[in-house]
């Protein structure tokens, strides 16, 4: 005999309950909020293919130059470093709260006005995930700066002359060290020379005075 054969009703309760708090969670159940559509293979394809997901800074030039107006820029730096510097006309956002439910809204409003968001950091890489996500979930408007803030700071007087450079997509020094050392003479130092021994020249021994006081 089983335990529910002696209380049927507390059993037949039990499984009315059950059936109710599921028949809740189903109902109250909220559906996802974004959906993917794009495989994280297909995103990391396009943010090395520059031209796809990538924004060159000879193409920021127009952009502070009024040419390109359809373009908005996005600091995802915390406040404290967006008021310590940051590119003329950019909007502060934090990584964080790059998907508050007003941010969103936002991002809505330049897809379909077809406004290219430009999301930046110090550097690519911290703008290479937001950029990333936003790209799964259907937002193809939206680029990484390539190079980052810091690269612009350094070359914020010349970015049109940037065309055709790739020093900020390699990440590759702007300068071969090794050769102007090669250049100067310094760099033929022969490493492998056997050094001279150094000889150590031992003071004197003072003589001890014989005798006592």
């Amino acid at each position: 005999m089983h335990v529910h054969d002696l209380n049927p009703k507390k059993t037949l309760f039990t499984v009315i309950l059950f059936v109710v708090v599921i028949l809740i969670g189903f109902l109250t159940l909220r559906k996802p909020r974004f959906k993917y559509k794009m495989t994280l293979n297909e995103c990391v394809e396009q943010i090395h293919n520059q031209d796809g997901a990538g924004f060159h800074p000879y193409e920021l030039a127009d952009v502070l130059a009024q040419v390109q107006e359809k373009v908005v820029l996005i600091d995802l730096r915390d406040k404290f470093t967006f008021g310590q510097g940051h590119i003329p006309g950019a909007k502060n956002i934090s990584a964080y709260d790059l998907t508050e439910k007003d941010n969103i809204s936002l991002m809505n409003e330049y897809k379909k006005n077809g406004v290219t968001v430009v999301l930046y950091g110090n550097d690519q890489l911290q703008a290479n995930g937001p950029c990333m996500w936003f790209r799964e979930v259907g937002y193809d408007n939206v680029k990484v700066l390539l190079g980052g803030y810091n690269y612009y700071k350094a070359n914020k007087d010349h970015l049109a002359d940037t065309y055709g450079m790739d020093d900020y997509i390699k990440e590759i020094p702007r300068y071969d060290y090794a050769k102007v050392a090669a250049a100067t003479g310094s760099g033929n130092v022969n490493t492998t020379a056997k050094k001279k021994p150094v000889v150590v020249k031992r003071r004197k021994k003072t003589v001890t005075v014989s005798g006592g006081c």
